[in-house]
């Protein structure tokens, strides 16, 4: 009996560490769902996988419309039947390092909408379609900025580093990676966050093309959550925090 193939919905895969995640699981065979909230962008990226020779397919969607979420689920639902890998890639940041005592609580709220609602809204529209295809993964993008032990580390280079709406946005995705990891392990899906670093790209603003000395590529910055993403389905590895040189405190 041929094996099941790999049906994996990338949020925000139309650039950046995304479009590397989707390249690198593209390799390995996966069938990337190229989920973006820019149709023509999300085409495009489409096709340059298809021309890497990678399966592609587009999937609209905004993780800040709850509408088009549902959409897209029944979408993957009517073309593919279930889901194999889930990657909440899909984040935003604002505000820069504003100081918690000054920093605009209406941005903090965009923030969440996309880094954690969004997170939250994607998983729950997806996971019928997750136990319909286990084995089955989630992997939550996070950030080192979201781990309390580093903040409250005064040898760690993240005590002085003040964002607090975006640090927060992360801590509280960890958090929903450890109760989704609780919750699904009995339905045979495993659950893990991922930091892939200071990474070479556009978010946060940076100019296209600046190439800031000390950052990961964006082939490093998803080589860990490629490798996530791509665990034999009978490692039972669930509810970590990780980055490319190991297990990072939550």
């Amino acid at each position: 009996m041929a094996e099941k193939e790999i049906i994996t919905l990338i949020t925000g895969a139309n650039k950046g560490i995304g479009f590397a995640t989707a390249e690198g699981l593209g390799k390995l065979g996966q069938h990337i769902l190229v989920g973006a909230r820019d149709a023509k962008r999300g085409q495009n990226a489409v096709e340059k996988l298809q021309a890497e020779g990678y399966k592609a397919t587009f999937i609209q969607l905004d993780v800040t419309n709850k509408a088009q979420i549902q959409n897209a689920a029944d979408e993957i639902k009517q073309k593919f039947g279930y889901l194999s890998v889930l990657v909440n890639n899909a984040g935003i940041t604002l505000g820069h390092h504003t100081k918690a005592s000054e920093m605009s609580t209406d941005e903090i709220r965009k923030i969440f909408d996309v880094n954690f609602f969004g997170l939250l809204d994607v998983t729950q529209a997806m996971v019928p379609l997750l136990k319909k295809g286990r084995p089955a993964k989630i992997v939550n993008v996070s950030s080192d900025m979201g781990s309390l032990g580093l903040a409250t580390d005064p040898q760690s280079r993240f005590y002085r580093i003040s964002s607090v709406g975006y640090q927060a946005s992360k801590a509280a995705a960890n958090f929903a990676t450890i109760d989704f990891s609780k919750e699904l392990s009995a339905s045979d899906i495993i659950v893990n966050a991922v930091n892939p670093g200071a990474t070479n790209t556009e978010f946060g603003g940076r100019p296209k093309g600046l190439k800031i000395p000390g950052m990961n590529s964006v082939e490093a910055g998803a080589a860990q959550i490629v490798k996530m993403a791509s665990l034999p389905f009978d490692e039972k590895v669930t509810g970590t925090f990780t980055e490319n040189v190991g297990t990072l405190p939550w």
